[in-house]
């Protein structure tokens, strides 16, 4: 027997669940994401010689590298099956270099999702590298690179270390502040809403009916006199039926998911940030052990712009609508991209196999993996099945001058609503009494409410991921790490779940939008993708549009250097004294966060960590009680008298003690729980 063939995918997991596909005859291994790169501690392209890109193996990869050399060299053939898009492209053509193999040479294969049929199919249908889709890779890295080394150095010098600046995340930082500095400037408007409520003669079935027009015409109040005025000019005993409209109302299913949507839905749903949302995705996709089925990737690729499924898993999902449901129940609905979508080769977010229902395989998956699976499978699901369909009865009751509506529903058909719910107000069924044409209704009682424009609320991770998209700015991979980075640096701050920009988040747009104006330019940004995407869908040269992009943000880069100010950002003061010398100590910025040091710098150089008090003494002690970060970067609640005490809670305990044991009991938000005691022995709720 000849030697094995070596497929390299991108990570452990994935390599554990092609290799039981595989068999014997191939090794799988995995490249453990990217191996080589720009370097980091320089910029790394050289400018002068149209902007070639100096890449470099990563560091810590080369016992990986040198393990993949070693196989390949044995191997009779080498497959390159990283992700199928364009980093999994650049991530092979990479391997590709390192491992002399040529890029011409049918070395590449892809599937959509990891089952044992698509996985073998794909291993005898290699292709050659697309070097396009490299290049439109390195047009985007390379773009980055010059927009982040750029202007973050500028940045440390004029305002403070650690900061940054990136094309996408620039971008999105200036959405948040304007939508901010829109909710500054509200001004609320005062309105009144008046509202008549009626009943037929026999006085059962309250029908509440808006007031809406006057004289044929839409009608706003002001203030009160005006809604005094129009209650006093009301006769109660003229309510009459004028006219009855009934009409059905269709309400298709969504698509299924994007990257995108399902990180929105996700979010809104399940309560899940994007970048959780991704890591748990990542983990259903690259293959799961399932009783009885062995590994299984549990669904599509999931990365991707596209509402567009393959003819065999429609025919899939028709079949399964058909056995588990009626035919009634079948959609014929050809989902469109809202652009022409370059990311096109990949399909919609789908499940693999849907026999493989999430209730019946729930004991396999984590809770969380659970949740996922069960919304991406319904959503898809869903989508292929016909539209909900509801009877709309209107009725119009005028009095005088005055007209007052009053919408009544009923759902005729569930549709796609009997598999996913996503219901809202005007679906619940509301049914008027039967009405007819010219009847008196009677008058039970006449509300006015006095009522204020609302500012448009700020933006959560789901809602911001919805207007980057919609504005075409960035592309699913970097939704989930935006938020992320602007947290990180500080120039936003999670609200409960909306996002908030601080002061040194307004400052550092308020930079950008004078001296780099295209790069927060909504407009240009998107401009930008298109033209990035053009490197791919009409083999644009990448070098060009990086270099068109150079010539104006080098001369905006020297105007920047020499015109901007040091910003001077007025240090924090706290309560607590310097143990040296008792001045007030203040809140500095290092590359590792925030840190208190005294504010008699430079006489005195004391220096502590910064922790934050939450009003709870510690029972041990009685010290006071503060959060702390662990090593991994998770949230904990400790003892300031660390470490002499080393009382420590996971989650933030109450100053409650539990009636039961006596432990003080810690807060765990549930729709049922609000508290739980924090000896894990005691077990008490509340």
């Amino acid at each position: 027997m000849g030697n094995k063939s070596l497929v390299i995918v991108e990570s452990p997991s994935k390599a554990k669940t092609i290799s039981k596909f595989l068999g014997s005859k191939y090794k799988v291994m995995a490249s453990v994401g990217h191996v080589r790169d720009l370097p980091k501690s320089k910029l790394g392209i050289d400018i002068e010689n149209n902007f070639e890109p100096q890449y470099i193996s990563i560091r810590g990869k080369g016992d990986v590298i040198k393990a993949l050399k070693k196989e390949a060299k044995k191997a009779d053939k080498v497959y390159l099956a990283t992700d199928p898009d364009r980093e999994g492209e650049a991530i092979s053509w990479h391997i590709a270099y390192l491992l002399g193999l040529d890029e011409n040479e049918k070395c590449r294969i892809e599937f959509n999702e990891i089952t044992k049929n698509t996985v073998k199919n794909a291993v005898k249908n290699p292709r050659p590298i697309d070097k396009r889709l490299v290049d439109a890779q390195q047009a985007r890295r390379i773009l980055d690179r010059l927009v982040g080394y750029k202007i973050s150095p500028l940045l440390w010098r004029k305002i403070r270390r650690g900061l940054s600046a990136g094309r996408v995340q620039s971008a999105a930082l200036k959405l948040i502040c304007d939508r901010e500095k829109t909710i500054l400037d509200f001004v609320p408007k005062e309105y009144w809403t008046i509202t008549a409520i009626l009943s037929k003669q026999d006085k059962k079935n309250e029908i509440k009916a808006k007031l809406v027009e006057y004289k044929g015409k839409k009608l706003t109040v002001d203030n009160k006199e005006q809604a005094d005025k129009i209650l006093s000019s009301l006769d109660p005993d003229k309510f009459i039926v004028t006219s009855i409209q009934k009409k059905e109302r269709i309400k298709r299913p969504n698509p299924p998911f994007t990257t995108s949507s399902m990180q929105q839905e996700a979010s809104n749903k399940l309560g899940f940030y994007p970048k959780k949302t991704m890591l748990i995705a990542q983990q259903l996709y690259e293959g799961i052990e399932i009783k009885g089925y062995g590994t299984v990737g549990l669904v599509s690729y999931i990365r991707t712009d596209s509402v567009r499924v393959s003819d065999e898993a429609k025919q899939a999902a028709n079949e399964y609508i058909n056995s588990k449901y009626s035919k009634e129940y079948l959609g014929n609905f050809d989902y469109k991209n809202k652009r022409k979508d370059v990311q096109d080769a990949h399909e919609a977010i789908r499940p693999s196999d849907l026999n493989l229902h999430p209730d019946d395989i729930r004991d396999s998956l984590t809770n969380d993996q659970y949740k996922l699976y069960k919304i991406i499978w319904t959503r898809y699901l869903a989508s292929c099945m016909s539209a909900a369909t509801f009877d709309v009865t209107t009725a119009q009751i005028d009095n005088g001058d005055y007209t007052f509506r009053v919408t009544g529903s009923r759902l005729k058909f569930d549709g796609y609503l009997k598999v996913y719910d996503n219901s809202d107000e005007e679906d619940e069924d509301s049914m008027l009494p039967l009405l007819e044409k010219d009847e008196i209704l009677n008058l039970l009682d006449l509300q006015s409410e006095q009522n204020f424009t609302q500012p448009p609320s700020r933006f959560t991770e789901a809602s911001l991921i919805k207007d980057l998209e919609d504005k075409n700015i960035g592309r699913p991979s970097t939704y989930a790490p935006i938020v992320a980075t602007l947290l990180e640096r500080k120039y936003i701050e999670r609200d409960k779940k909306v996002l908030v920009p601080t002061e040194l988040g307004f400052v550092v747009t308020e930079l950008m939008e004078k001296y780099f104006k295209e790069i927060v330019d909504v407009g240009f940004t998107a401009e930008m993708e298109d033209k990035l995407d053009a490197v791919e869908v009409d083999n644009i040269n990448w070098k060009d549009i990086i270099s068109e992009f150079y010539s104006t943000f080098e001369k905006e880069l020297e105007v920047a250097d020499r015109d901007i100010e040091k910003v001077q950002f007025e240090d924090e003061v706290t309560d607590e004294k310097c143990e040296k010398c008792g001045k007030p100590m203040v809140v500095k910025h290092g590359r590792f966060g925030e840190f208190l040091a005294c504010s008699g710098y430079p006489e005195c150089k004391t220096t502590k960590a910064r922790v934050k008090k939450i009003d709870v003494k510690c029972p041990k002690c009685g010290s006071d009680i503060v959060t702390r970060k662990s090593k991994t970067g998770k949230l904990f609640y400790g003892c300031s008298g660390y470490p002499d005490c080393n009382q420590m809670y996971w989650n933030k305990p109450v100053e409650k003690e539990c009636p039961e044991c006596g432990s003080l009991l810690t807060e765990k938000k549930t729709k049922t729980t609000k508290y739980v005691c924090s000896n894990s022995e005691c077990g008490y709720k509340e």
